[in-house]
């Protein structure tokens, strides 16, 4: 195919209106002449006079097949725009907060929603209605055209009453969506009418006929103010005595600037920013993450082979294809759809894959980051550093390692140290010294345990390295040893009385132990307790013992936990240890009795033990009859069940990643050419279609070219910005060209073909996106809500900056610069009265009869969608028999 722009310039030329001679002998008078020029990049098609009639169609069609492929080009281009602003405008910062007495650092989106959407997006949605109208004041030698101006009033009433209508309709029946930011909307719908209001001033009232500097500076300026009360709507902060700086989570669960009073509050240093979350925000992320946690669950149970890491890809696609999307996203995939491109689900794979892998990654670096560092070159330690030896073991090893660099020869000295033990009377002292060859990574030296037939208590001593040659200590550089008395059956318990542990863990084995002795075979009954958890439902309920061995010193209780993948959990239930009781052995004593004779009976001593402790004194005697089984001190241990950090976290990061918007950017030039070249790339397991072949035959040739556009990964999308900024400015000069000379050529006015064909070309993309908007979003706002803000900044931008210009440099040349206000006063005079009308009949909509501006009851539902359709049919009919001199207008 060749290139369009040699296409147009050596095909396509307009006619020029008939002589007068040829317009007399058809009783038409000169008044109704159209004079055709060049073009600002397309000349005319000659010849101008003697055209026959059929050659006059030809061209006409050939004009109209021009201007459509044209319209699917600057919709291409400005999709790459669009790319570009949803990556500029997803750019985060760090921001530290003190949450919990602890600092925290969480990433923040840089540009306020509001505000993104009133400019950049909305830029991006009007950037062709904008450009146009630059372009032909500019084409024109700064002289106001019909073309631009109309455009912008055309599309205008094609969004707000036709795409508005399309939207009411295609909700199904029953259902409704509502405007959630109402404020906003209010705002902007204000604005918007005001908008034309204030041109229809300009024009007929404040200066008729002539546009002065002052009031295009401030019709451009007006852009600004919208943005700023759309910002104070949206952050209410003449509703607030004290203005704070904040953040909200939006609900896509990403976090963007925000009114800093809410219900979740998270205090800064001074100086600092704050985070906060309204109440309606927190219940918005709430909803995000039941919904990522219902459909996680629900993939478990359809996929039970599959392993944890691919159920919550899955899951994370799922939210990504599911949840809300940016204006953006729909614009994009609106025109993907338009020329063969297919769907994102290719992209919303890999997104959704990478990003489950770098959220796993940042975890396990957190849990690396808080490993300590292992020392800087050869070292030694003890491994391990911790001992439980029995009484009568005799003795033990004791291992010292050596880590680091393994060259040279290393030493050590290490020595034995008192604690509740005493050398002598409890164990052997003992101290050496320990030599490593070049090579060696261990040494071992022994201690000796003394035994003894009295009771005693555990008890326990320190062994200590100290002046190494040749390397330097690492911890630890001190082992405890602990001395488990074997003359007795022991004191049974828990470690401590409160556990925590997560409900991912499954089974958690719960630790007894056995101190104070460790003779005999011992049988301890356990139960499991509710309290805030219960049983079957967050845990397993168990009754059964444990057996202690002889001279075995812990034993674990199984317990099993259901894992609910709760987001938030704090449940309390109990383990209790009934009375220990001695299995085998000789008959022994009752414990009941505790003394004969005045004298302690010990349980677990023979009867001429127990014959020979009458003779011992009274405090000997009581300290022996420690040694009888018996619980301890810690028999019912509270375990609290929470959810899984690694899970919470992983929720809380997906859930802001499940944002499938920023998938709509490139990374390379390859992947924007193979996108090009390719017929629905993004379904590579399903053959494209004939639709969808010929679709991209059609517009392959738009694909290349722009595929030539940055990528939006390079310069953080500010290139790719820039660069389509610059494309679509060079499509909508040859728009401009081309919708002149097609008017010309079949003698309709510029303002008529500005309403009738341009605008609704250039609205297209935007009425799909609105469509699938209306039907996915749960809300209104990417579907209705961004038109009000649309159609204020169409004005302010694209006539504010186009009649500056023209006003600054007719008055450097002492000239005035006239704009008649014609046709351009009248279609927006019609389009404000009807735009008021439509925006009380959506404000009414969201009355408990209806309940929100889109859907609804199928009867009210086509009802609205016709009378919002017969506006623009009446706007469209007036503006046309007006231009025509059929009715009077100013």
């Amino acid at each position: 195919m060749r290139p369009a722009l040699a296409a147009l310039a050596a095909c396509c030329v307009v006619a020029r209106a008939e002589p007068a001679a040829r317009l007399a002998a058809h009783n038409l008078t000169p008044t109704h002449v159209l004079k055709c020029e060049d073009g600002l990049v397309l000349p005319v098609w000659l010849p101008l006079e003697d055209v026959p009639t059929l050659h006059i169609a030809i061209r006409g069609l050939v004009y109209f097949v021009t201007l459509m492929y044209l319209f699917i080009g600057v919709s291409i281009v400005s999709d790459r725009f669009m790319a570009a602003i949803e990556v500029i405008t997803s750019r985060e910062k760090e921001v530290r907060v003190r949450r919990n007495g602890s600092d925290h650092i969480i990433v923040v989106r840089v540009w306020n929603e509001t505000v993104a959407n009133l400019t950049l997006m909305a830029l991006g949605s009007s950037a062709p209605e904008i450009l146009l109208s630059v372009i032909e004041i500019a084409g024109k030698n700064f002289e106001a055209g019909e073309l631009g101006p109309g455009t912008i009033v055309g599309s205008a009433a094609y969004n707000l009453f036709v795409i508005i209508a399309i939207c009411v309709a295609v909700i199904p029946d029953g259902e409704v969506r509502k405007i959630k930011h109402l404020r906003v909307f209010l705002v902007t719908a204000t604005w918007s009418v005001f908008a034309y209001v204030w041109l229809y001033l300009i024009l007929a009232v404040i200066s008729p006929s002539e546009v002065e500097v002052w009031e295009g500076a401030v019709t451009f300026l007006f852009f600004p103010a919208t943005v700023l009360t759309a910002y104070i709507a949206d952050r209410r902060l003449l509703v607030y005595k004290y203005l704070k700086k904040g953040y909200r989570v939006n609900e896509r669960g990403v976090i963007v600037e925000a009114e800093g009073d809410g219900s979740v509050e998270m205090a800064l240093k001074p100086n600092a920013d704050e985070f906060a979350s309204d109440d309606e925000e927190g219940r918005e992320l709430e909803k995000s993450r039941k919904e990522y946690i219902k459909v996680l669950r629900e993939l478990k149970r359809q996929h039970p082979e599959e392993d944890l890491e691919t159920v919550e890809r899955m899951a994370l696609e799922t939210l990504m294809a599911r949840g809300p999307k940016s204006r953006a996203f729909y614009r994009v995939s609106a025109t993907r759809k338009m020329i063969g491109g297919g769907d994102f689900t290719r992209k919303i794979h890999e997104r959704a894959q990478s990003d489950l892998s770098e959220v796993k990654a940042e975890l396990q670096r957190r849990e690396s980051a808080s490993i300590v560092a292992e020392p800087k070159g050869p070292n030694v330690r003890f491994d391990p550093d911790h001992y439980t030896v029995m009484e009568n073991c005799g003795s033990f090893e004791v291992r010292v390692v050596r880590r680091g660099n393994l060259n040279g020869e290393v030493t050590v000295q290490y020595t034995t140290e008192d604690g509740t033990a005493e050398a002598g009377s409890d164990y052997v002292a003992a101290q050496g010294s320990l030599t490593f060859g070049s090579g060696e990574t261990e040494k071992k030296f022994t201690v000796q345990v003394i035994d003894d037939d009295v009771f005693e208590e555990d008890e326990h001593f320190f062994v200590r390295l100290s002046s190494p040659k040749g390397a330097c200590l690492a911890s630890p550089s001190t082992a405890t040893v602990v001395i488990l008395d074997d003359d007795h059956s022991g004191v049974f318990s828990f470690p401590q009385r409160d556990f925590e542990l997560t409900e991912s863990v499954g089974t958690y084995d719960l630790r007894v132990v056995r101190t104070a002795g460790a003779r005999g075979k011992v049988r301890i009954p356990y139960w499991t307790e509710d309290g805030t958890a219960k049983g079957g439902a967050q845990y397993e309920t168990v009754q059964d013992h444990v057996v202690f061995e002889n001279n075995e010193t812990e034993k674990f209780i199984p317990l099993h936990i259901i894992e609910e993948d709760s987001y938030e959990k704090d449940v309390l239930f109990y383990v209790n240890l009934g009375n220990p009781e001695l299995l085998g052995g000789k008959k022994l004593a009752t414990r009941n009795k505790i003394f004969n004779d005045n004298r302690p009976v010990v349980p677990g001593y023979e009867v001429e033990h127990v014959q020979n402790l009458t003779t011992l004194p009274e405090d000997e005697a009581v300290v022996a009859m420690m040694g009888w089984p018996r619980a301890g001190e810690i028999t019912r241990a509270q375990l609290r069940i929470k959810e899984s950090k690694e899970f919470k976290n992983t929720v809380d990061k997906l859930v802001q990643r499940a944002n499938a918007s920023i998938i709509i950017g490139t990374s390379s030039w390859k992947e924007q050419f193979s996108e090009a070249f390719s017929a629905n790339p993004d379904n590579p397991d399903e053959p494209p279609s004939i639709a969808d072949y010929v679709l991209h035959l059609l517009t392959v040739f738009w694909k290349i070219i722009f595929a030539f556009v940055p990528p939006t990964d390079i310069g953080g999308g500010y290139l790719c910005f820039v660069v389509s900024i610059v494309c679509i400015g060079l499509v909508t000069a040859v728009i401009g060209d081309v919708a002149s000379h097609f008017g010309c050529t079949l003698g309709i006015k510029d303002s008529v073909t500005a309403i009738l064909f341009v605008a609704l070309g250039t609205s297209i993309p935007d009425t799909f996106a609105s469509k699938v908007a209306a039907i996915q979003d749960k809300h209104a706002d990417a579907s209705v809500g961004n038109v009000t803000g649309s159609n204020a900044v169409n004005v302010f931008l694209g006539i504010g900056v186009a009649w500056t210009l023209a006003a600054i440099v007719h008055w450097s040349r002492n000239e005035t610069f006239h704009v008649e206000p014609g046709n351009l006063a009248f279609s927006v005079t019609m389009f404000c009265s009807e735009a008021a009308l439509a925006v009380l009949v959506l404000v009414l909509r969201r009355r408990k009869s209806v309940g929100g501006e889109l859907g609804g009851p199928r009867g009210i539902k086509i009802i609205t969608s016709m009378f919002f359709f017969s506006l623009w049919l009446i706007y469209l009919t007036m503006s046309t028999l007006e231009a025509y001199g059929f009715i009077k207008g100013f």
